[in-house]
């Protein structure tokens, strides 16, 4: 009996591990912004953009509903869904509080946000294979 391998496409946490890289990137992003912001005032009009929050948030919602879409078939554990929809709320209500002179709540929102979505990435792919 010989099993046929799985095509990459169908593989067991693949979206995952793209939506834990995109958290990665998101948190570096975060504190990159924060940092050019203290140092360098002129470096917040792009990094701090509110169209690149948007943009991430976007995708960050599209991968989480096709990964815990998948994992929610695959292992019907509801946890990963709980953990990464509160990073994303986290991450949405970043997006919409004042910002004024501070990027402070707007980054502690973001990273916690990303940080509990990457978390529900994790167990997510680890309740799958």
């Amino acid at each position: 009996m010989s099993s046929s391998p799985v095509p990459r496409s169908e593989r067991p946490g693949r979206v995952d591990r793209w939506a834990i890289w995109l958290s990665a990137a998101c948190v570096v992003h975060c504190l990159a912004t924060t940092a050019a912001v203290a140092l360098l005032s002129t470096a917040g009009g792009l990094l701090g953009s509110p169209l690149i929050h948007e943009v991430g948030l976007v995708l960050a919602l599209a991968l989480g509903l096709l990964a815990f879409g998948r994992g929610v078939r695959a292992h019907r554990r509801l946890l990963p869904v709980m953990l990464g929809g509160g990073g994303l709320a986290l991450m949405a209500a970043a997006i919409i509080v004042p910002h004024g002179d501070s990027h402070l709540v707007e980054s502690l929102l973001t990273i916690a946000g990303v940080a509990l979505l990457a978390a529900g990435h994790t167990v997510n792919r680890r309740a799958r294979g």
